[in-house]
């Protein structure tokens, strides 16, 4: 066997709440001024909520703008009114926000605001795109199938919140069997997969099992060959028992997620989360065109795997370096350094540059909105900008 295992959260899980407030101030600024700078973390405890960060907007603010952001994004993740107690899971009326939110430091502003309408880097910092020949999306396999399998029963407890709470966690080992097969993107059979899923203490750990099962096989759409129930070792609630949850059980904090919202460890991170953080900051917007890069590469089959490295240097607006490593899976003559260098004088790549492509100033319901993004995942579904093929020719006329 050659195993590799991937992890997913659920929109419920304490971190994942900590993202979701974060993000849903952005959207919410950014839809009143698109001018918006926006750095806000959110650190949860109990009951307690604490905001904290540097905004610059023309949006008259106060804590109670805060407060009710928190509270719409609480109620939208869909904690459970009916089968658990206080004390078992989160009740958004009972939260204590506290808000510590600054101006943004006119030191930043200055490098990030350009008299020519560019963007400077609103801090340094290195960020990754990957993609795989896996699967059609260009998504790691086992990640994949963690995240599908954490929707199907993250969608089964907001219909059931008698029987299950939206706190869950889910983790998929793939076998490759070799090396090999691994370094050639080839996938053989699912080997293990862990659920920690909360449940009302009225539902026994048998019965958790056994419906947990269930949705999985009925729900989840897995590859030829990929999916044999009887070979899989399942580990669902190990512990025994999962009904206390939510930040009631355990704390969130922005950002401490970045494997889950990327790669699902396939590749590597960088220096900092998407989540909290509005489009001039590149720990966000440089993540979607790295990612956006890499899949092409992919998909215009120019090599079977492509990790993109972008560097920023804070007031720069070019990246300072533009870095592809193919992984050996390099499908033409053309060296990774080649490949670096025509990509870096093909696209501009500034934060202007990624905004202006994606719309990364204008999150809406029609579009995307980042607090849909930071529930789900930064990359790898089909409705996001930064996923769309539009430079596929371009890319494929590289093989010649």
């Amino acid at each position: 066997m050659y195993l590799f295992a991937s992890e997913a959260v659920s929109a419920g899980h304490p971190d994942k709440c900590a993202d979701i407030i974060a993000d849903t101030i952005v959207d919410t600024l950014l839809q009143l001024d698109p001018d918006s700078k926006i750095a806000t973390e959110v650190f949860i405890s109990g009951k307690h909520i604490i905001i904290g960060g540097e905004v610059k907007t023309k949006v008259s603010l106060d804590s109670a703008f805060y407060e009710e952001i928190a509270l719409k994004a609480l109620k939208q993740i869909g904690y459970p009114e009916v089968g658990f107690d206080r004390g078992e899971t989160f009740f958004p009326d009972e939260a204590e926000i506290h808000v510590y939110v600054s101006t943004q430091s006119p030191d930043i502003t200055m490098g990030v605001v350009k008299a020519d309408n560019e963007i400077g880097a609103g801090d340094q910092g290195m960020m990754f795109g990957y993609a795989t020949s896996e699967r059609e999306d260009y998504m790691p396999t086992a990640f994949s199938y963690a995240r599908d399998i954490r929707d199907a029963l993250y969608d089964y407890a907001l219909k059931h919140p008698e029987t299950f709470g939206v706190d869950l966690k889910t983790e998929v080992v793939m076998d490759y069997d070799t090396k090999v097969n691994f370094d050639n993107c080839d996938p053989q059979r699912i080997a293990k997969i862990i659920v920690a899923i909360s449940h009302s203490k009225t539902v026994e750990l048998k019965e958790v099992k056994t419906l947990v099962k269930k949705i999985i096989t009925e729900n989840v759409k897995f590859e030829a060959g990929h999916f044999d129930e009887d070979n899989i070792e399942y580990y669902i609630n190990n512990t025994g028992r999962f009904v206390q949850h939510s930040p009631i059980a355990d704390s969130g904090l922005t950002g401490r997620k970045v494997v889950c919202d990327t790669y699902g460890g396939y590749a590597p991170i960088g220096g900092g989360s998407q989540s909290s953080k509005d489009y001039t900051k590149v720990d966000r917007t440089a993540l979607y065109a790295a990612r956006w890069l890499a899949k092409h590469i992919v998909a215009a089959g120019l090599a079977k795997k492509a990790l993109i490295q972008l560097s920023y240097v804070i007031a720069e607006p070019r990246p300072s370096s533009v870095t592809v490593d193919t992984q050996h899976t390099s499908l033409t003559k053309m060296k990774d350094e080649e490949l670096s260098q025509i990509i870096a004088d093909k696209f501009l790549l500034t934060p202007r540059w990624i905004t202006e492509k994606f719309g990364l100033d204008r999150p809406s319901e029609e579009r995307f909105l980042y607090a849909d993004i930071a529930a789900k995942g930064q990359i790898g579904y089909a409705g996001y900008p930064w996923e769309v093929l539009d430079e596929l020719d371009w890319f494929s006329s590289l093989k010649a």
